[in-house]
């Protein structure tokens, strides 16, 4: 059997088979002497990673007796080295200028001991492990590799080096002998560089314009393309100083800065600019002025030069900033050492004047309408909310997040006579300036009427009307209470509206169900019907408009489910709060509703809380007038007077009381033809006369025709209301007042007080 040499050969592929070689392969080659020399007895590696490297000048005697004669002069002329690697025995031999190009000329003696560990402990550290993996890679397929590489001398200079290799199979098909070329690339790798760099900073301008014009697109006011300016980091070249300034009315003004001291601008901030300014020549021409040196800018603006010095930057950038063919401001761009911008620098910063022209030409149209926007709202809705004894009051407005940012939402407080008080809360169809005007003239006659005394189905009647007769082809929604301060009792009228929400005493909420009408508007002649309902001592009762329960992504009933937990929510009390709790139940109310800047409606909001006289209990005298014909009137007084008895402390008087009160003001309305006054007073005594309680009910008429009292028959329908405040009174009695008499009866009970 054929034995296989001494020397192992490398791994060989996977699934690869070693072959017998024939006879005459079994013999070693012939050697020179003198290359046998050189051989190292020890068994090589078949791989670079653990395999034995060795370097030495020349090239064998073999390889240079087979060089063609024009390879070497043209190797040298374009500094090229070769190489050639025994794989097998683990040898690299190189000529000179391989030697050179690799850096083993500068090597210390005795630090290369031709060991692979050496060699590659001159390369670079992140290199060495893929010039690694791309000779084994050619070792194990009998393939070509190469790669660019840097080495490291004993100096700490580094040089860049390239090569190119192919790995020749012996007569075993086994990895023998890998030779090629090697060349210092250190050119070439800095160019290489410079270009990578160059592409990476491009990419890096490339990626900044479109997050610049990405944030100043997103900018809304001027103050948003200051901010979004000032924090712009301009790639590759960082400035000491941002400023933006506009140009109005001749005169610039400073809206942001970075990168200055404070007040280091105020001498240019609202101040006209030096026609020798080149902030001035920059709006002028329209074009930006690039300023590379203090010397530059000494020689051509010496005007200016003395306040601009004191800030100590070296160079300079003015960018004009043009929309729709007019100057409206300037950017200065500003560094502390002196440069020349080269031409893609510049071409950046004038990409970026126009891109925060456009913005801030947007945000200036912007305030502007916001502006006249709330300027209209505020002079619309009233400007301040009156102060009314027994009540707090609190209000919001918020615009929508879109738009014009004016509408016809609006609430107002008007104070009635009697010390009540009425509330009311509207909005008229549509989004527009339009809908604002109708707003302001409904409101003014919605409070006119109230202020008036009319009842409140009347107001909102009346209202309905006007809204009609204007002919505005509008409608609006609204809801009027009138508020009895004396003992918390609330009217309540509804027009399409929403219905109010109370938060009681121990801090529920709930929607009280009002009768509700046609729109305002619609039908002249509707007629609305009122819904009574009381509140006690602290209670508060919320009116809004429908943008604050309902939006795109939230209908009606889940809005007003949330409206009703924030109002149950507990609050501060009066000493614990920095202000009074209503006020901070309205923030809470509006800051929940102000999170989106995408509401499509306006917000309008009205908190009364009943705050009953001093110690918590209602005034203990009620006082109403019922109109002649205005027979449900009789229906309401005996409804308030149930209330405001119980309020009292002295429940035991309500049924006596009703009845007797409702004898003596329907014996008022049917024997006169003028208005009824009713009066209900309650008396105490002091604790130490017994504290007993006395009730005085006073019915005044203006007729002069005295009650007489008679005994009717059996089948007679009437004449029986004297006979029963006689019997159940107390005392009672007629009184001559004027053109009048005044009826009147009392009721004495112990009435334990609330």
């Amino acid at each position: 059997m054929p034995t296989e040499p001494e020397s192992p050969g490398p791994a060989l592929p996977p699934g690869a088979r070693a072959v017998e070689p024939p006879p005459a392969a079994r013999q070693p080659a012939a050697r020179p002497p003198a290359q046998a020399s050189r051989r190292n007895p020890l068994r090589p590696s078949p791989t670079l990673a653990t395999g034995r490297l060795a370097l030495s000048g020349g090239l064998p005697p073999a390889s240079a007796d087979n060089m063609p004669d024009w390879l070497e002069p043209a190797m040298a002329a374009n500094g090229i080295g070769s190489f050639d690697w025994d794989i097998r025995r683990d040898v690299l031999e190189g000529d000179p200028r391989a030697c050179s190009i690799i850096g083993l000329d500068s090597v210390e003696k005795g630090r290369f001991d031709r060991t692979a560990a050496s060699f590659l402990a001159l390369l670079h550290p992140e290199d060495a492990p893929v010039v690694r993996r791309r000779v084994e890679r050619a070792v194990s397929e009998l393939g070509q590799c190469g790669a660019y590489y840097r080495t490291v001398g004993s100096n700490g200079a580094m040089r860049a080096v390239r090569f190119r290799g192919r790995v020749l199979a012996d007569a075993f098909g086994r990895a023998s002998r890998m030779v090629g070329f090697v060349w210092d690339a250190t050119v070439e790798l800095h160019k290489r560089d410079r270009a990578d760099r160059l592409a990476l900073l491009r990419e890096e301008r490339s990626r900044f314009i479109k997050e610049a014009a990405r944030a100043l697109s997103e900018a809304v006011t001027v103050r948003d393309v200051a901010r979004v300016f000032t924090e712009l980091p301009l790639p590759g070249l960082p400035p000491d100083g941002l400023v933006l300034a506009a140009f109005e009315a001749g005169r610039t003004r400073i809206l942001g800065a970075s990168g200055y001291r404070s007040g280091a601008l105020a001498v240019w901030d609202r101040t006209v600019l030096p026609a020798g300014h080149p902030a001035a020549e920059a709006l002028r021409q329209r074009t930006p002025v690039f300023i590379s040196s203090r010397e530059e800018f000494r020689g051509g603006y010496p005007e200016v030069w003395e306040q601009t010095s004191r800030n100590g930057r070296g160079s300079w950038a003015y960018l004009p900033l043009v929309a729709s063919g007019r100057a409206i401001g300037v950017c200065v761009v500003s560094f502390d050492d002196e440069r020349e911008l080269d031409p893609d620098e510049r071409t950046l910063l004038s990409t970026l004047g126009g891109l925060v022209a456009q913005s801030l030409a947007r945000a200036r149209l912007h305030d502007a309408e916001h502006e006249l926007a709330a300027g209209l709202q505020r002079v619309m809705l009233p400007r301040t909310v009156p102060s009314v004894p027994g009540v707090t009051t609190a209000v919001r407005y918020l615009a929508a997040g879109s738009g014009l940012q004016i509408g016809g939402d609006w609430y107002d407080v008007v104070p009635l006579p009697g010390g009540h008080v009425g509330l009311v809360i509207g909005d008229v169809q549509g989004h527009d300036v339009h809908a604002a005007g109708i707003m302001g003239q409904l409101r003014i006659a919605l409070r006119a009427y109230a202020a008036e005394g009319h009842p409140p189905a009347a107001v909102m009647a009346r209202a309905s009307r006007f809204l009609a007769d204007l002919d505005t082809d509008h409608f609006a929604t609204c809801t009027y209470a009138e508020v009895n301060v004396d003992y918390g009792v609330v009217y309540a009228v509804r027009a399409g509206h929403l219905d109010p929400v109370v938060r009681r005493a121990d801090g529920t909420a709930a929607v009280v169900p009002v009768a509700g009408g046609l729109p305002l508007g619609i039908d002249p002649d509707q007629e609305y019907r009122v819904t009574r309902f009381s509140l006690d001592p602290g209670e508060t009762v919320l009116l809004c408009t429908d943008g604050l329960v309902e939006a795109r992504g939230m209908d009606l009933d889940e809005g007003i489910a949330r409206l009703t937990r924030v109002l149950a929510r507990p609050l501060p009390t009066i000493e614990e709060a920095a202000r009074d709790p209503l006020e901070e139940l309205a923030e809470r109310i509006a800051s929940q509703a102000a999170d989106s800047s995408e509401r499509e409606d306006d917000i309008a909001l009205l908190l009364l809380r009943w705050d009953g006289p001093a110690g918590g209990l209602a005034a203990q005298q009620l006082r109403r007038r019922i109109g002649q014909a205005d027979l449900a009137r009789i229906s309401e007084v005996r409804a308030e007077l149930r209330d405001a008895l119980r309020r009292w402390g002295v429940a035991e008087f309500i049924d006596t009381a009703e009845l007797l009160s409702s004898e003596l003001v329907t014996n008022a309305i049917r024997h006169t033809d003028r208005d009824a006054m009713f009066t209900a007073r309650l008396y105490r005594e002091p604790e130490a006369a017994g504290g007993r309680a006395r009730l005085r009910v006073e019915v005044e008429d203006e007729s002069d025709l005295w009650p007489t009292r008679r005994t009717p028959g059996e089948q007679a329908s009437s004449g029986r209301g004297l006979m029963l405040v006689e019997a159940l009174a107390d005392a009672w009695g007629v009184e001559p007042r004027g053109s009048g008499k005044r009826m009147w009866f009392e009721l004495s009970g112990t009435g334990a007080a609330a």
